[in-house]
């Protein structure tokens, strides 16, 4: 990820917040305690306070402790009113959407100047247990029901001591031996005390990751030269870690070779061998692989398809082995291919490799009284009280946050959300969500442009993947809609309607600072992520027609829709595509993320084209090379690019549209099913 700031600019703005904002905890008086955020019934998020003036706290390079007490601080201060603004992200700029939002505010240098200031309006601490880290989880809820703030037992310590002087309310130490006990023990006693209309999913803490310069100390050992995709170059491979031999462990990493591209090492399954012994045996997705997965750094399991654990797009994953003492020779037999960079090396204890807390969302979970947990659909007894839960809520209830085990988490936890008529707002990773809650900018009219003329041409439309996520809203999209090249040529960018409730700031930016040919669509699957074929029949029209007035406030009235059964893509079922043609009144879908294009009329009314996977401008160039090849020039063709917002930024999209010939027209999505509905003699949709 990108995380630039110059030191001129840091300076201008810190310069400027001793200016601009007013002393700590002066931003306005305590509220009256009944204050709660505003959320009647027909809305589906709730809505704060606007902020007035903003107290901030950089816990950007803080522990893990202080940021996740200062986001339980944080969601108590402001459920009442927005007052303290965390930075706790630099991807899009520090400062970026802090001054974007247009209100007051002061970057304090001691954040405790800040806890200091707030602590009348806390009750006490709840402690976590370190041994069991979804206690965090726990104390993340209590927090919320007991207008608490959650600390570790050395910051109790500390806050229970002047000038403090904080009661502990709850210390969860030695309450719980496991996951399940904990969440089970949340959901019999806490759960009917926590509100219903929305659920929260946080990992209690982040994955270990290797620490920045640690990367060098491997030493590659194989690596592909060229970008295989199709596993033709799948073979055991022989590698020889003899010479990382002489500290107590030694790592394997995994890294995708091709980065850009998305494609990555596939990894099966591995056996490694001390002086001819076998000292480890696992294939991937097991709980033996459990016992050796150092470091997944968001490596993803793809069951199916022989099952194997892959990187991409940056990612990487480390095995660690030890070898008994006095070996000379340790060799990794490991069944891989596709794209792979293999390095072993050492790695040196440091106390940053650590798992530790985060505040991201929490201050939302606690302000809103919310249950928070993690739980893994992939293992019967956590899938069990998954279920539970969902099935306690009625459709149409957001799901905040994300799932464990990434891509296989995913898909399966989705697919289970939906047939509860549960959706998912993927926000974990989304920063003071209580603040831009309150956030009330008036909406800027999007820039017309105009619909070119249906002619005998291959017009091309390209779709952003992504959109349906909150947090990509706050910081890749920015990234990427902060590239020079963008406005060149026509994009669709996903993004989500419910932005219209939970930041209308975010949205209200990219559509003041949108030019004619950057268009937003709605992501999967409309007014939320979410599975139309598993959804039940009975609440899904309902659902889309009370979500519909986001798709028209946001003028995101265009869907681009996942639809999944047991982790495959499948089509939609004629009752859902009625629906969306009844209750969305689209001009036309995107459909899946596929290694093909094409366009479909379903219910004999409503286009859907299929998207056309890529994750750089050669992937683009080739597959648009290759359908002009087969097109005939007698009639339009119509071909959807899904661009892969990890890997592709605007100027990838000039590059590959400049390399394009006359015989191709790049068009908004509005045109291409204008386009789509006038060749196959289908009536405007109004």
């Amino acid at each position: 990820m990108v995380r630039k700031f110059t030191a001129l600019c840091l300076t201008f703005l810190c310069t400027f917040s001793l200016t601009a904002g007013t002393a700590v905890g002066s931003a306005s008086s305590t509220p009256e305690p009944a204050a709660k955020p505003n959320w009647p019934p027909n809305q589906e998020l709730p809505t704060f306070k606007s902020p007035k003036k903003l107290d901030v706290a950089d816990v950007y390079d803080a522990p893990g402790d202080i940021k996740l007490l200062f986001g339980t601080l944080q969601g108590i201060v402001n459920r009442s009113e927005p007052r303290i603004y965390l930075i706790e992200n630099q991807e899009e700029g520090r400062f970026a959407w802090l001054n974007d939002l247009d209100v007051p505010y002061k970057v304090h240098d001691d954040y405790w100047n800040i806890f200091a200031a707030y602590k009348q309006e806390v009750k006490g601490i709840i402690v976590y247990d370190p041994q069991v880290p979804d206690t965090i989880n726990v104390a993340t809820t209590l927090a919320g029901l007991k207008d608490a703030v959650v600390a570790s037992p050395e910051l109790a310590l500390k806050l229970s001591s002047a000038p403090y002087n904080l009661k502990v309310l709850e210390d969860l130490r030695g309450k719980f031996n496991s996951r399940m006990e904990a969440y089970t023990w949340q959901f019999e006693h806490l759960w009917n005390q926590t509100t219903h209309r929305m659920l929260i999913g946080l990992s209690p803490d982040t994955s270990i990751r290797i620490p920045p310069g640690m990367p060098a100390s491997f030493v590659t050992i194989e690596e592909e030269k060229e970008q295989i995709r199709d596993a033709s170059n799948r073979a055991v491979y022989n590698l020889d870690l003899s010479g990382q031999l002489g500290g107590e462990h030694v790592y394997l990493r995994f890294d995708d070779a091709f980065p850009q591209d998305g494609w990555g090492p596939a990894v099966h399954q591995v056996t490694v061998k001390a002086d001819g012994q076998e000292i480890a045996q696992f294939v991937v997705g097991t709980s033996e692989e459990e016992l050796y997965l150092y470091d997944r750094h968001n490596s993803k399991f793809l069951e199916g398809h022989g099952g194997h654990r892959f990187a991409d797009n940056g990612s990487y994953f480390v095995y660690e082995f030890t070898p008994p003492a006095g070996t000379t020779q340790l060799i990794a037999e490991v069944d891989m291919w596709n794209q792979y960079k293999v390095s072993a090396g050492h790695i040196r204890p440091l106390s940053s490799e650590k798992k530790e807390p985060y505040a991201y969302l929490r201050d939302y979970a606690v302000a809103n009284k919310a249950m928070v947990f993690w739980l893994d659909s992939n293992v019967p007894e956590q899938q069990a009280l998954f279920e539970q839960i969902m099935a306690d809520v009625e459709p149409g209830t957001p799901y905040l946050g994300w799932f464990s085990n990434d891509v296989e988490g995913e898909f399966s936890s989705v697919e289970i959300a939906s047939r509860y008529g549960v959706y998912v707002l993927a926000a974990d990773w989304f920063s003071n969500l209580t603040v831009f809650s309150g956030t009330k900018p008036k909406y800027a009219p999007l820039k017309p442009a105009a619909e070119p003329k249906l002619e005998n041409k291959i017009y091309v439309t390209y779709v952003v993947t992504e959109g349906d996520n909150f947090q990509y809203n706050q910081h890749r999209m920015r990234v990427m809609w902060d590239d020079p090249a963008r406005g060149q040529v026509p994009i669709n960018w996903t993004s989500s309607p419910l932005l219209h409730e939970g930041a209308p700031a975010l949205l209200n930016y990219y559509r003041s600072t949108a030019t004619e040919n950057d268009y937003l669509i709605a992501g999967p699957s409309g007014a939320g992520y979410f599975y139309p074929n598993p959804w039940p029949d009975e609440s899904f029209a309902t659902f889309l027609r009370d979500t519909e007035k986001y798709m028209k406030r946001t003028d995101m009235t265009i869907p681009y829709v996942l639809n999944r059964i047991d982790s495959e893509n499948v089509p939609l079922s004629p009752q859902k595509a009625a629906a969306y043609e009844q209750q969305y009144k689209a001009p036309g879908i995107f459909i899946s993320y596929e290694d093909r294009y094409g366009v479909e009329i379903i219910g004999n009314s409503l286009p859907a084209s299929t998207v056309r996977g890529i994750s750089t401008a050669q992937d683009g160039i080739r597959v648009l090379e290759e359908a002009k090849a087969q097109w005939d020039g007698s009639e339009p063709m119509f071909i959807s690019l899904g661009l892969l917002a990890w890997s592709m930024m605007p100027s990838d999209v000039v590059e590959l549209t400049d390399a394009l010939g006359d015989e191709f027209e790049v068009v908004r999505a509005d045109h291409y099913f204008s386009l789509i509905r006038q060749a196959y003699g289908l009536p405007k949709v109004k």
